[in-house]
């Protein structure tokens, strides 16, 4: 008999010590995700089109994911949620992401690549009888970016350091893109750094003129902006992690054809004229990883001192 207790004390003893060291092993649940049922906060931009197109392509379903989308008009006002677990992902630029990381504010995994930067998806317009011709021709005028100190700003400044230009002697103006147009057309501005598909729309409705590409060299196919997560989500859920990145991989190569992107873009773009949707250019939809790209970034944000730590973009891209 008392060997027999021995034995059964045996299972015991075993679940114990396997329960005094190391990480506890990530939850598992249906499908083998930790979380089956996410909320992600999306912006209803062009480059949100792969998001769109896994939810009405049923792409998440199909690796067991139930998605809850909560619009917002700029990612940052989904920071507090994504700090407090009620938003699990949230799409936005790499440079708001990787300057909150660096501050300690938001440890950060970018889960799924979002678009990289293509010629003329970006540019800088101004009215058609402006005498700027050229990059050199902004030193010392007005020039609108979206958001200060971020991604815009970031890529034109490389652009301009590349012309000759000394970048400080632009004068960066915050003004939303759906803005830009009506307050060049005030003149409220000298030029305005816009993004398709309003930077197409300007040109047809306002005859502006393109002075500058803002996706030329050294920045062509720089990573814009993507889907990212808490350091410690990640970690806890790889499986949901993971099955997230394979549908936005899938859908992001359904969006190599502009035809589904034009489709796709009246369900959740409102206010965007067919017309320029026809004739508009697109980003470059990732549907692969590339920390190399990301170092980039990061490497340029460092160069120009808006980063205080080179941090490692193997740490920061989320690699199943």
């Amino acid at each position: 008999m008392g060997r027999f207790r021995k034995l059964l004390g045996i299972p015991l003893v075993l679940a114990l010590l396997a329960g005094c060291g190391g990480d506890p092993a990530p939850r598992q649940g249906t499908n083998g995700l930790e979380k089956p049922t996410i909320n992600v906060a999306m912006l209803s931009l062009v480059v949100n089109a792969p998001y769109y197109i896994a939810v009405q392509e049923k792409l998440f379903e199909a690796e067991g994911l139930t998605v809850r989308t909560q619009p917002v008009q700029q990612s940052t006002q989904a920071y507090p949620a994504l700090k407090t677990g009620d938003v699990d992902i949230v799409f936005a630029n790499n440079a708001s992401m990787l300057l909150g990381h660096d501050k300690g504010d938001l440890r950060i995994n970018l889960v799924a690549e979002g678009t990289r930067l293509t010629p003329r998806f970006m540019g800088v317009l101004v009215m058609p009888d402006s005498p700027i011709t050229d990059v050199k021709g902004l030193e010392g005028h007005s020039l609108s970016v979206h958001v200060l100190n971020n991604i815009q700003a970031i890529t034109f400044d490389a652009i301009a350091a590349s012309s000759g230009v000394d970048p400080s002697r632009i004068d960066y103006r915050q003004v939303v893109f759906p803005q830009m147009a009506a307050t060049l057309q005030k003149g409220d501005l000298d030029a305005i750094h816009s993004q398709e598909p309003f930077l197409t729309d300007a040109v047809q409705k306002l005859g502006a003129r393109l002075v500058a590409d803002g996706g030329a060299a050294p920045v062509t196919e720089m990573p814009l902006d993507g889907y990212f997560s808490l350091e410690t989500w990640t970690k806890e859920n790889p499986g949901t992690a993971a099955a997230f990145q394979r549908a936005l991989r899938k859908a992001s190569a359904i969006a190599a054809d502009r035809a589904k992107v034009e489709a796709i873009l009246p369900t959740y773009a409102r206010g965007i004229d067919p017309a320029v949707a026809k004739v508009m250019t697109m980003p470059h939809f990732a549907d692969t990883s590339d920390p190399a790209g990301v170092q980039k970034l990061i490497d340029l944000m460092v160069e120009q001192k808006r980063l205080t730590n080179r941090i490692d973009a193997g740490s920061i891209v989320f690699q199943p």
